[in-house]
């Protein structure tokens, strides 16, 4: 009985979240003019409207691990071979938590995350599908290349408990963080500072405080090496008063034009455990994106 009321509780979140990943861009019509001066829709706009915002800002590259402030309009499919802190098998998550991008107002970015399918590559583990994740941006203020180079964005991710065979998490989380960037000539760095608030058993779970920064610098045009630090700090739980620091070299590729609207970045790193603590210790990153 209990467990079935967990599937069914896991289902109401997947399902609310799915309604308003769908519904989101409807109510932001209501919200702002449902057309503009010569009576296009709000739909017909939407276009126009991502480039305006993708203009306003700067034009960096998105890091690897690094959550990014800009809004990106985009498909994002991540790989991520995955080596526990014990030496065992390596796990290999398909997906990674990246999905649909998109930008249905000028100041605003809907994340809607694929769910991940893990390959534990160890028979005491079960593969299976993880959490499905939704994440939404809001960016407070932003200036391009010619007006300052810098951005601060607000975010708030939801995880909801929907992976199956011990593959994700036990209830909702939800991460409220602060994104910013600078450039400086052909150098920038990005950064989030959030913390993981669980909504119920916080104390068994416990709270992770995440900051991460990622420092890039773009070579001929489109090559954009990149070095990032990944800093968790756990609260409670298992892990509680321990923390975490992974470097991350890497590089990312593009945007590299398919069509006039479509194009391809890549991007391949690895994450390095630099603290004594670890939960992990050589996570290695592919990244695959169609920017439109």
């Amino acid at each position: 009985m209990k467990k079935t009321r967990r599937y069914k509780s896991r289902l109401s979140v997947f399902l609310t979240s799915m309604i308003v990943l769908f519904f989101a861009p409807a109510a932001f019509a209501q919200v702002t003019d449902s057309s503009d001066a010569a009576g296009r829709s709000f739909w017909a706009t939407w276009f126009e409207r991502s480039d305006k915002a993708k203009e306003e800002q700067p034009h960096w590259i998105t890091p690897l691990a690094t959550t990014t402030p800009r809004l990106e309009q985009e498909f994002r499919y991540d790989i991520s071979w995955q080596q526990p802190r014990s030496g065992a098998n390596h796990a290999i998550n398909f997906g990674n938590s990246k999905g649909l991008e998109v930008i249905p107002t000028e100041r605003v970015e809907i994340i809607a995350a694929v769910p991940p399918y893990v390959v534990h590559n160890n028979p005491a583990l079960h593969d299976g599908f993880g959490d499905f994740r939704m994440l939404v941006k809001y960016r407070l203020l932003a200036a391009n290349e010619t007006n300052g180079n810098h951005i601060i964005t607000a975010f708030l991710d939801l995880t909801a408990p929907t992976g199956e065979r011990d593959n994700g998490q036990t209830t909702t989380v939800l991460t409220p963080t602060i994104a910013y960037g600078k450039g400086l000539g052909r150098f920038d760095v990005q950064g989030t500072f959030g913390v993981a608030l669980p909504t119920s058993n916080e104390a068994v779970i416990g709270r992770i405080y995440t900051w991460n920064n990622a420092f890039q610098y773009q070579l001929l045009r489109r090559f954009w090496p990149e070095f990032e630090v990944n800093s968790s700090f756990f609260q409670h739980g298992k892990n509680g008063g321990e923390k975490q620091v992974l470097i991350t070299p890497g590089l990312v590729v593009g945007r590299l034009p398919l069509t006039t609207r479509l194009g391809l970045t890549l991007g391949v790193g690895v994450q390095i455990a630099a603290s004594e603590f670890r939960t992990t210790d050589h996570n290695l990153i592919l990244s695959v994106r169609l920017p439109f």
